[in-house]
């Protein structure tokens, strides 16, 4: 999908500001990713917090409702289960894909200097999210925007290890650029996150090789490709389930 450039720098200036570095991180009463993507989708504040059906939509267009998910999609199942029925609904889901890490001390308030995170994101990384609404995917009005994004993220120093980093709180992240927008607008869309170069009959370690994912994070993605009948079981191999295509995939 294409990507509007000009208009994610717009939205980023809007809520973050041309002057952040000198108001400093953490000033805004909404979290900054979350905002700055509601901004991009809507650039009409007047779509943006909505009552409807007892809930608020992040944005109504007039026809159809989008959602800003930037954390466990546990807290979309009411929400869904009551805008499905009537209305199409959009969740945008932001994944980061390079990502610089700083480090806050929350009694000095000093900030390490940003570090480059050996890890990149992809967008197989949403089907953990997926797994969590999985009774609402077969959903026509059901649709995704898996957002790879380039950020950076500050974390407290608060965490129970003796660096105190792991378990800590992350405490904001920034935009910085709009790299790619994977959508699922059909069934048929999930096509895209089986890897051209799996074999023909294919185990979760095989795909897991041919996506470049851990063999844990393959298993996921299987088990909901499975339910979509995008893929399908045909036996095992050892120990292992062993999968194809489907026929109507």
């Amino acid at each position: 999908m294409c990507i509007d450039e000009k208009r994610f720098e717009q939205a980023k200036n809007r809520v973050i500001g041309i002057n952040r570095e000198r108001q400093g991180i953490g000033t805004l009463s909404e979290k900054t990713v979350h905002a700055v993507l509601k901004n991009y989708y809507a650039p009409d504040t007047d779509m943006h917090e909505i009552p409807i059906a007892h809930f608020v939509a992040d944005i109504y267009t007039g026809s159809e409702i989008i959602e800003i998910q930037t954390r466990s999609f546990n807290n979309m199942r009411r929400k869904l289960a009551a805008f499905l029925p009537e209305y199409p609904v959009t969740i945008v889901y932001p994944i980061p894909h390079v990502k610089w890490l700083s480090w806050i001390d929350e009694e000095t308030g000093e900030m390490s200097p940003k570090r480059k995170s050996p890890k990149k994101g992809n967008p197989y990384q949403a089907f953990i999210e997926l797994y969590k609404i999985r009774p609402f995917l077969t959903d026509e009005n059901l649709k995704f925007r898996f957002d790879l994004i380039d950020m950076e993220e500050y974390r407290l120093l608060n965490g129970w290890s003796r660096d105190k980093k792991k378990g800590s709180d992350r405490f904001e992240r920034i935009p910085t650029a709009f790299v790619e927008e994977v959508c699922v607008d059909c069934r048929e869309d999930y096509m895209q996150f089986v890897p051209y170069d799996v074999p023909e009959n294919f185990t979760a370690k095989d795909f897991a090789r041919c996506a470049k994912i851990p063999v844990r994070l393959a298993q996921t993605v299987l088990l909901i490709l499975t339910d979509l009948q995008i893929v399908e079981r045909i036996g095992k191999e050892g120990r292992s389930y062993l999968y194809q295509i489907h026929e109507n995939g």
